[in-house]
């Protein structure tokens, strides 16, 4: 069974709140996708040795394999193209989780695409269609960050990259502690 999109998303989401218990329901909500589609995620998921259910249906991301996944698998799974110019929400290495590490320069800085957005850029497609409108309803900084680190490595330049590597590995690290 493949991973889907909206898998990774529920997968980051459960990295992102990795104490909280959230039930299928409270998944679909706050990730703007229906029930149908968390649950048929979780099931892969689960087959696929992403998560794994403790302490009866607790779900529970297994960090290391989550970690190889989405370091060197997500990008060819999901490949980052930039679009057009367009109004939206900065990601990857443009978002305010990397405002210390990398001078943005001239260029135009990578967005996906929201009428709500208060920034110009190009366009990127985020994992997920939903991701702008879960952000927008239910905000959530973790989740958020780790999206953006995912962009980073789907888009960025071997220095953006390697940062987002790094950051995505430290707070892998320190979830597993």
């Amino acid at each position: 069974m493949l991973l889907k999109p909206q898998d990774c998303m529920i997968l980051l989401k459960l990295i992102a709140n990795i104490d909280i218990d959230f039930t299928q329901r409270e998944l679909a909500s706050g990730l703007c996708i229906s029930l149908s589609e968390v649950n048929a995620g979780i099931k892969r998921l689960l087959d696929s040795g992403l998560v794994a259910k403790i302490k009866g249906n607790t779900l529970t991301p297994i960090l290391r394999a989550a970690e190889q996944f989405l370091i060197g698998g997500l990008k060819y799974m999901i490949p980052g193209k930039l679009g057009e110019y367009t109004q939206g929400i900065p990601t990857a290495y443009a978002a305010p989780l990397f405002a210390d590490k990398i001078s943005l320069g001239d260029d135009p800085i990578p967005v996906w695409p929201d009428a709500y957005g208060t920034k110009k850029g190009v366009a990127l497609a985020p994992i997920y269609p939903s991701i702008t409108k879960a952000l927008r309803n239910f905000p959530d900084e973790n989740f958020y960050e780790l999206l953006v680190l995912i962009d980073a490595i789907r888009v960025g330049r071997a220095r953006e990259r390697n940062i987002a590597i790094e950051i995505l590995r430290g707070r892998l690290s320190d979830e597993r502690q």
